[in-house]
Parts: C-alpha cells; structure tokens; sequence
C-alpha cells in the first residue's frame, strides 16, 4: 500500500521501518526538518509538507506529539484532500474527546483511531497491539494493513474516542507503576538493602506488573535514556485525569503521580524516560541526609572548626581524647570501608 507517516519520532520512525520490511510505500513528513535521513536511507521518500506528504496515498498514519499538534496537521491536510480520499488513522495517544473530533474534521469522515500498545521496539518488530476503533466500514479499507502493522488488533468500538479510553487507562497504570517502583527503590537504596537481593525481588514478586521489570536496571542505576519522557507522561496522565473529571470522577493518585512526573521535568529530566522520576527522591533523600563529609565542611564553613577535631594541615590546639578514632586507627569490630 501507499502510506504516509506523519510525524517520524521514535514511534514514527519505528512505524515507517515496519512498513519498509513489510514492502509498503512509505512516505514521510517531520515537523522538523533534518531527522529523517536514516528513514530516507532505508527507503521511505521525504515530504515537504503533510499534504504533500498525503496526496495519493491510501492512508495516512499521524504520530505526533499531541492533541493540539493531531488538529493542526489534520486541519492542513483537510484543506487539500480532494475526491476519494485516504483514510487518516489516529495512532497518536490524545483524549477519546479529540479522537471524535479528528473524525469531523476528516473529508467523508475517513478516520479511524489506532493507538498503541507497546513502545518502538516492539512496533518495529510487528509485536505491539493496536486498539483499534472508528467505522468498520473505514477500517476495512486498510485490512490488509493492519496485520503488518499489529500482531495483535482489538475492535473497540465504532466511537474512535473508545480505544483512546483504553490507552489512557493503560498508560496511567504505566506512570504510577514507574512512580511506585521508584519509591520502592529509592526507600530500599537509603535503607541499605542489598540491592542485588531487591532487583531479584522486584523481577520475582507478584505484587510487581511484569510490564515494570523492562525499567527497574534503568530506576535503579541508569542515565534514564529512552522513549517515553516524563514531559510525555505528565500529558498523559492529564488525558486520564480529564476524562474521569468529565463522568464525575476524581482520580487523585493520578493528580498526584502528574505533579511528580511534572517536577521531574522542571528539575530537568523532561526528556529523560520515565524512569527519571526516582531522581526526584535522590535529591530529596541528599538534601535531608547529606554525606558526612558534606556535613562537616557545612559545619565548618558556619561555626570554624573545632577544638578538637583535625584540620587540614594537622591537628588542632588541643590532643584527641582517647575515645576519638584518628585517621590511622579503626576499632577491631568496625571495617574501615563501610564503617560499622
């Protein structure tokens, strides 16, 4: 099939990589400019414009950031679709309200929303889920589409809003899951557990969901590198938390998990995965317990230093009394590395 991948993020780009081994016509569009030369060079032809982008496929797939960004593009592309146009599948993860609006704004109403379940990876390889939702009719038209994209394909609904509400439900167990491993993480780290004996733990207990285990090295001790930023998951748990409000619902560990996710991001790790969040607690831990020789440089700094305690270039006025350990000496029941 011809196709058009609008927005070549790392979603997008994992996107256009699966249809290129699946032997589709790929036709691409960033809105910025220069981060598509690997695409091109695997096959995929670059357009100047989302119309361009567009004009003689048989679908065009919008990955893009989110809500505001999906009825940007699709506004410009509406403007210029002429008879018999493509279908337009929202893969993006926006409100279940937007998904229905997309759908307005669609010439003949040629939309069908398909967000995804899975990260890049799994969606280059053809493993991620795709819940699919909008008028059968529509979705047959690309039906030979949907298995080189998904090896799993769910119909949620003829409403395009229905499969959003799944993705941002499952998206919000995601962000707290994260959240909550970090606090498990971080308070077992200042606890001084083994940390080998609770990474076992994490990957064995029942009470952690398996889809936990892929970032525990990263929460434990990595640079947070990866896809999906806490900026990103701050909007999503936005999306959960305004559809609950709109049936009258609150959802006040969600509020609670976006506010982490956000300060996350202000203290910068917004592009950080999401992961990053456990940093959070590092620093609040540091600057309740600092190590100690940050304590007495403190000390130090604020009061001169003691009588009796050892300065730079030798020892003070008066001796150490005999219950002070010097620098050379260390009781027989404490071990010099770790301390007692």
């Amino acid at each position: 099939m011809r196709v058009a991948v609008l927005g070549t993020g790392r979603m997008g780009a994992a996107l256009t990589r699966r249809l290129l081994a699946r032997e589709h016509v790929v036709r691409i569009w960033n809105r910025t400019r220069g981060r598509t030369g690997e695409l091109v060079r695997a096959g995929a032809e670059e357009a100047s414009s989302p119309e361009a982008a567009a004009h003689g496929t048989d679908a065009v797939l919008m990955t893009l950031t989110d809500d505001r960004a999906c009825r940007d593009v699709l506004a410009r592309l509406a403007a210029h679709m002429g008879p018999d146009p493509p279908v337009v599948v929202g893969m993006s993860t926006v409100s279940p309200a937007t998904a229905r609006e997309l759908r307005e704004m669609t010439p003949e109403r040629r939309f069908v929303a398909a967000p995804v379940v899975g990260g890049p990876a799994a969606l280059a390889a053809g493993q991620a889920m795709g819940l699919l939702s909008g008028d059968r009719e529509v979705m047959g038209r690309l039906r030979l589409l949907w298995p080189d994209v998904f090896s799993v394909q769910r119909y949620c609904g003829e409403d395009p809003g229905a499969g959003l509400v799944y993705k941002v439900l499952n998206n919000h167990l995601l962000m707290s899951g994260v959240a909550l491993v970090s606090e498990v993480v971080a308070t077992g780290q200042a606890a001084g557990v083994d940390e080998r004996m609770l990474h076992d733990f994490l990957y064995q207990w029942s009470t952690v969901a398996p889809g936990m285990r892929n970032r525990l090295d990263d929460i434990f001790h990595g640079d947070h590198e990866g896809w999906f930023t806490t900026r990103l998951g701050a909007k999503d748990l936005r999306l959960v938390i305004e559809l609950a409000r709109s049936l009258g619902l609150d959802l006040p560990i969600a509020r609670t998990v976006e506010r982490r996710y956000e300060e996350a991001a202000a203290s910068g790790w917004g592009d950080a995965d999401l992961g990053a969040v456990v940093e959070l607690l590092r620093s609040e831990h540091h600057s309740e317990h600092p190590p100690e020789h940050e304590t007495t440089e403190r000390r130090t700094a604020e009061h001169g230093t003691p009588e009796n305690e050892t300065t730079e270039h030798g020892t003070a006025e008066h001796a150490t009394p005999e219950n002070e350990i010097t620098e050379d000496e260390t009781p027989e029941h404490e071990s010099p590395e770790h301390g007692t």
